[in-house]
């Protein structure tokens, strides 16, 4: 469990990052760390590994102080960054030499998620492409099975076939000790994955619900209407987002909803009065 309790955060004094976020990231789920570009989703996914400090209030990993850089925690969590920072090593002595350091690594399940990828376990890393080692990259995170995975944009570079495996391997990856949470601009290649949003804007925490509960207070729907929360033109007409007073089922389209959150100064304001039942509140 990670518990984050009142976090600051400022490079520079004057620049605020982040001014009392609180939240509580529960295993057993993928998180979805969206916001714009520039507000902070980095910096959050360092700050709960380790890699920068609090400037103000606490983070709180599996009863571990993640600044405090204990060896146990270390070794129970992984960072899969945008840009792949892997040495010049061939991919058998990356694990004969990083493997050891995370006491939950499986280097059979390494190679079947390589295998899955199509990437040659005998290749040396210098010798792949940026998508190839953003690939192993990816399956040496899984491979640690770490308790705490975060993964910062993890398809760029990935081509579609292996956008497609990358979803599959990620379902079948998570389960009730572990926690994901992905930070991504490239929402259409995960959407299905997330389970629970977290939403940062303009230094603040400014929604940090589950699709579930979300997909009971709102529906997506093609057509015209006028009671519509939100609605953006399509190719295939409007795609409005409405409330749902009749617990209908519908595909949680989550970039629709990011959008209305940023294009719709009230849309944010208006979902808050709206109850489990798709009704507004009295």
């Amino acid at each position: 469990m990670i518990r984050i309790d009142n976090l600051s955060f400022h490079y520079k004094k004057d620049i605020t990052i982040f001014d009392n976020i609180s939240t509580s990231i529960l295993p057993g789920h993928i998180y979805g760390l969206l916001g714009l570009n520039g507000i902070g989703k980095t910096t959050l996914l360092k700050l709960i590994c380790g890699l920068l400090f609090p400037k103000g209030g606490s983070i709180n990993v599996n009863d571990f102080t993640p600044s405090e850089r204990e060896v146990s925690f270390l070794s129970d969590v992984y960072f899969v960054t945008d840009e792949v920072d892997l040495p010049n090593w061939s991919i058998a002595n990356l694990i004969t030499i990083y493997g050891p350091l995370y006491p939950k690594f499986d280097k059979r399940y390494f190679n079947e998620i390589l295998s899955a990828f199509q990437v040659d376990n005998r290749e040396n890393l210098n010798d792949l492409s940026y998508g190839q080692r953003k690939k192993v990259n990816i399956s040496f995170a899984l491979a640690t099975n770490a308790s705490l995975l975060l993964m910062d944009e993890p398809t760029n570079g990935l081509d579609i076939p292996s956008k497609t495996q990358f979803r599959k391997i990620i379902a079948k990856h998570i389960s009730d000790d572990k926690t994901i949470i992905i930070s991504t601009h490239q929402i259409r290649d995960i959407h299905h994955l997330i389970d629970h949003l977290l939403i940062l804007q303009k230094h603040h925490l400014i929604l940090d619900e589950s699709i579930y509960e979300l997909s009971q207070k709102i529906k997506f729907q093609q057509g015209n209407f006028e009671d519509a929360l939100y609605t953006e033109a399509s190719l295939n007409g409007n795609i409005n987002i409405l409330t749902n007073p009749n617990n209908e089922d519908s595909s949680f389209d989550i970039e629709l909803f990011f959008n209305a959150i940023h294009e719709n100064p009230t849309f944010l304001q208006t979902l808050k009065t709206i109850n489990t039942h798709g009704h507004a509140a009295h």
